[in-house]
């Protein structure tokens, strides 16, 4: 009996299981494989510590955002609506806007370019495919059908990790190395900037608002009393580590393969780093890395604009149907495209914008988690909200010197 029981509610926990995994994709999206890449291919391991402590403060920040949404019954944007001035809200919704086009920028590119290294796609064609399976992959976004939505993410987030494991694998960095990259340090400006990118690829402002959204589809009728709530965020802790975990392991072996195939080589692009993957490890590699990429774009451009029509919601109370919103998002990337600019290099810079936006979203989450009245029984404790604050400080102080660096240099 008592191992029936059990069963029971390891399944009842499973079955909560998920959001974590709709939000992690966009943790392991094409602007990562661009910002990690670069940063093995250029200055080898010396930016580990980087990936890792970004997964770190991931954990955190994702567990806070499903928190939120679980003790509010409300998602981060709506409480920005609720708690601050109509000017103050306004701002954020822009600044969250703007967050939402940079994200689908780097998730268009990368899609684009992934079906270009696979079949010869050209790449403005290879964008609007991408932005046609991500509209289908939405139309499983619905509440009777959100769990189908979560398997299908879930599914090409397996296909990302095996892809960028196994190529790390068969690229066998160096431990002795990878251990050194461990040890906190920079080389000059570049590498500050590079940081700044990772961070704003790993820790993804329209994730933090995404989460809390997500929560909403795991309670049931009559379900928001504090002992559910309580066992909703239980699962909702195994969840964050859990999916968190894969992407962390997901970003360390793009740098790692990067480190170790392609330092030195003189590769600036996600097409040349493709093309010396096939040179120095073989086709099956290099297929595999195009794979995992392909899988990334699609599943992250998905998210992104799921993420943005919670953004418009929250913050706005308007709603648009999700073929417009996705046209409209797409606009930046194709002109990119059609452009003939680097994408690679847009993929980075979309990154360093998206680590500006990332304390417009932890400064409020901070607020309203660390607030009785918004959170109840499931309010921050102390230790809770001083490490919050601590990563929201530190994070909008590396901006500040970043920009101040780059003006400087002009």
């Amino acid at each position: 009996m008592t191992h029936r029981r059990d069963g029971a509610t390891l399944g009842r926990r499973a079955a909560l299981l998920g959001p974590a995994f709709v939000a992690g994709i966009a943790y392991v999206d094409p602007g990562n494989v661009a910002t990690n890449m670069t940063a093995g291919s250029q200055y080898g391991y010396l930016l580990i510590w980087v990936v890792v402590a970004a997964n770190l403060l991931a954990m955190l920040v994702q567990y806070l955002s499903a928190k939120v949404g679980i003790a509010s019954g409300r998602t981060l944007p709506q409480l920005c609506r609720d708690h601050y001035s109509r000017r103050v809200s306004f701002f954020l919704w822009l600044q969250a806007e703007a967050v939402a086009l940079a994200t689908d920028l780097a998730e268009v590119l990368g899609g684009a370019l992934a079906l270009y290294l696979l079949f010869d796609v050209p790449l403005l064609i290879g964008g609007l495919i991408t932005g046609g399976v991500s509209f289908s992959l939405l139309l499983l976004q619905k509440p009777a059908t959100q769990a189908r939505f979560e398997r299908a993410i879930i599914a090409l987030l397996l296909v990302i990790t095996l892809g960028f494991t196994w190529s790390a694998l068969a690229a066998g960095p160096d431990i002795s190395s990878t251990i050194g990259g461990l040890v906190p340090r920079f080389a000059g400006v570049d590498t500050l900037m590079l940081a700044t990118g990772i961070l704003g690829a790993t820790v993804m402002p329209h994730a933090i608002y995404l989460h809390s959204a997500l929560v909403q589809h795991r309670f049931g009728p009559g379900q928001r009393d504090d002992a559910s709530k309580r066992a909703l965020l239980r699962a909702t802790k195994t969840d964050v580590v859990s999916a968190m975990s894969i992407a962390g392991v997901v970003n360390l072996s793009m740098i790692l393969l990067a480190a170790a195939a392609l330092f030195g080589v003189g590769v600036d692009s996600i097409e040349g780093a493709h093309q010396a993957i096939g040179d120095h490890l073989g086709a099956a590699v290099a297929l595999l890395f195009a794979l995992a990429l392909l899988a990334s774009g699609f599943a992250s451009s998905s998210v992104g604009t799921y993420a943005g029509a919670v953004i418009l919601d929250g913050f706005l109370q308007r709603s648009i149907a999700v073929s417009v919103r996705r046209a409209v998002t797409m606009v930046p990337a194709l002109a990119i495209l059609a452009l003939g600019i680097d994408p690679t290099k847009a993929l980075v810079l979309s990154q360093v914008v998206l680590s500006f936006g990332i304390p417009f979203a932890l400064f409020p989450l901070v607020r309203f988690t660390r607030d009785p009245g918004v959170m109840g029984a499931l309010v921050n404790r102390a230790v809770t909200t001083h490490a919050a604050r601590a990563v929201a400080v530190v994070i909008s102080a590396l901006n500040v010197v970043l920009l101040g660096l780059t003006l400087g240099s002009w």
